[in-house]
């Protein structure tokens, strides 16, 4: 794709209204050459090419990708940090890396021409949720190694919108520059968003009275209730932008503002598979799954197959002919088993929601006493609920649900306002015990 200095805000890309036949042709002229690409430059790929017996030249349809072996995280963590590249240093104009919390980070890295893409697909990316040139946008993600806070913040200057670059935490500065220059969007995790608005009600400050009409939350999942409740609270519209790192960052995929079915993924830049995540089998559209994704443009690291984690379905395109993914219901790795039950943080999250006098925030502790998992659940009370028989009444009916819905028995902890730690990033809802 052409870089431009400033994205008309009217005008989609032609790609957008292609018809599948010409989508589909451009994904698999550009997947030859990812996959040329990448055996020709990375010798990981060569070597795992070599040894499923495949090659670049034997892909003659995109149902052919499948005999392509896949890219897992640890991959990445193995080849640490710069053996995954497929152009010299000297081409590299930035790196970006995970937090490496859980192991060596993973190294992601970017040519000019790639850096022109994501600025591209993230300014298509505003312009789907609704946002136009002209607009000041206010940039919580956090800028750094993560890819969250300059992957925004190139694509909204790209569409030509004024940024904030704020970047995460100092919650009461946040609001005070939301106040005083009034942005008209908001980029952050939704969890954080919620922290800016506790922050705003207890300055006093009436976030409908703001200017503020868009949110665009991503880079954990969030639940169709969180959707309303933040735009309830806020009085915006809430977007889902999806995007990994290891893939480009944010910007993968959007959810579009005349639709919000779901992020539309830009399948001229990434191929999405949904594949059975225990036998690696592709699963057809419509049905549950891991997400898999090939890059199909990306210079400096192409990725082939790689396993997200990320469990969702694809779905047929509706305001653009690329296909969508439905929400993300949570990751593989994230996945609890309790007494046998498998369970997401985000199901916890959706019994939670239901209840009026509970805040948005949580924590899940899971034990173990002898050989039997206990579960206990951190909720606390919004302000306007603090009341002589609310904390028996909530507990009583969020044990109900999560009984009913989910199939577990839990011990319900109800704290005061305020009582829970606040996220200034990517929340962290679980402390799993069993595994120190």
């Amino acid at each position: 794709m052409t870089s431009t200095a400033h994205k008309n805000t009217s005008i989609l890309d032609p790609i957008e209204t292609a018809s599948i036949d010409e989508l589909r042709h451009t994904q698999l002229q550009r997947m030859r050459w990812s996959l040329m690409h990448a055996y020709t430059n990375v010798p990981f790929y060569r070597k795992a090419f070599d040894e499923a017996g495949v090659h670049p030249k034997e892909l003659e349809t995109l149902e052919d990708l499948a005999r392509f072996p896949f890219t897992l995280k640890n991959d990445l963590r193995d080849n640490y940090p710069f053996n995954m590249f497929a152009v010299p240093m000297r081409d590299i104009v930035r790196i970006h890396a995970s937090s490496g919390t859980t192991g060596k980070p993973t190294v992601v890295g970017y040519t000019q021409q790639d850096i022109d893409t994501w600025a591209d697909v993230v300014a298509r990316s505003l312009r789907a949720a609704g946002a136009h040139a002209g607009d000041l946008v206010h940039v919580a993600y956090g800028y750094g190694l993560f890819t969250g806070g300059l992957g925004a913040h190139y694509g909204a200057e790209r569409l030509g919108c004024t940024v904030i670059p704020m970047s995460g935490g100092q919650t009461e500065k946040q609001v005070q520059l939301i106040r005083d220059f009034n942005p008209d969007v908001i980029m952050v995790t939704p969890s954080y968003m919620l922290n800016i608005a506790d922050e705003m009600e207890r300055q006093g400050l009436d976030p409908h009275e703001l200017k503020l009409r868009l949110g665009i939350f991503g880079a954990e999942p969030w639940t169709g209730t969180m959707r309303t409740e933040l735009e309830q609270r806020l009085g915006i519209d809430a977007m889902d932008i999806y995007g990994l790192s290891e893939v480009m960052g944010p910007g993968v995929g959007m959810e579009c503002i005349d639709s919000k079915d779901g992020p539309t993924i830009w399948e001229d830049h990434f191929y999405p598979e949904i594949i059975d995540p225990n036998t690696g089998e592709v699963m057809p559209d419509g049905e549950y799954g891991e997400l898999v994704f090939t890059s199909l443009s990306k210079e400096a690291l192409p990725i082939i197959r790689y396993r997200t984690r990320d469990l969702t379905r694809l779905l047929p395109g509706t305001a653009r002919p690329m296909r969508r993914i439905d929400k993300i219901t949570g990751r593989s790795d994230d996945m609890l088993i309790i007494r046998g039950v498998n369970v997401f943080p985000t199901q916890i999250e959706e019994q939670i929601l239901r209840i009026p006098e509970l805040a948005p925030h949580y924590e899940i502790i899971v034990s173990r006493n002898g050989n039997l998992d206990q579960m206990e659940i951190k909720v606390e009370l919004k302000p306007n609920a603090v009341g002589i028989d609310a904390e028996p009444r909530v507990i009583k009916e969020l044990t109900h649900h999560i009984k009913s819905y989910i199939g577990i028995s839990t011990r319900i902890n109800v704290g005061a306002p305020g009582s829970l730690p606040r996220s200034e990033g990517k929340a962290k809802h679980v402390n799993d015990l069993r595994k120190q």
